[in-house]
């Protein structure tokens, strides 16, 4: 989906600088509830050689889901990702709607740990767990 075209029902596009734009766009429910669920559309772009959608999408939309959750997490100031570890689960295609949940599932004072999965019409399609640091904002120091 391009952005000049109309979100699924009931999702939005967010803006989310940098990489990701490229790829998405990157889209949130309208009704957010407690779990951090983001999705993108597949499309043909996407597509590795065998037709399937490419590991690369899918480790970017993972990525981008769990620095979100860390993000979230330290209040909104600045993480990396340190590691993250991605299990390819199934096949997504052209078409399909791949949404993406991810939870923190433990924090220190520096490091953030988060799991996410992706779905394609209910099916797993790959799954991650990362590490994530907490950086220092312009001119304050870790």
């Amino acid at each position: 989906m391009r952005e000049e075209e109309v979100s699924p029902e009931g999702w939005k596009p967010i803006n989310v600088k940098g990489f990701i734009n490229e790829i998405g766009p990157l889209l949130r429910p309208l009704e957010r509830g407690e779990e951090a669920v983001y999705a993108m559309q597949a499309e043909a772009r996407h597509l590795n050689p065998l037709g399937l959608v490419h590991g690369g999408v899918l480790t970017s939309l993972l990525d981008q889901a769990v620095a979100l959750v860390a993000w979230n997490a330290c209040d909104r100031q600045p993480t990396v990702t340190v590691q993250m570890d991605t299990r390819f689960l199934g096949a997504a295609r052209a078409g399909d709607f791949l949404a993406t949940r991810a939870s923190l599932r433990h924090a220190t004072r520096s490091l953030l740990f988060v799991d996410a999965s992706v779905s394609a019409g209910g099916a797993p399609v790959a799954a991650a767990s990362a590490i994530l640091k907490r950086t220092a904002k312009t001119g304050q120091s870790t």
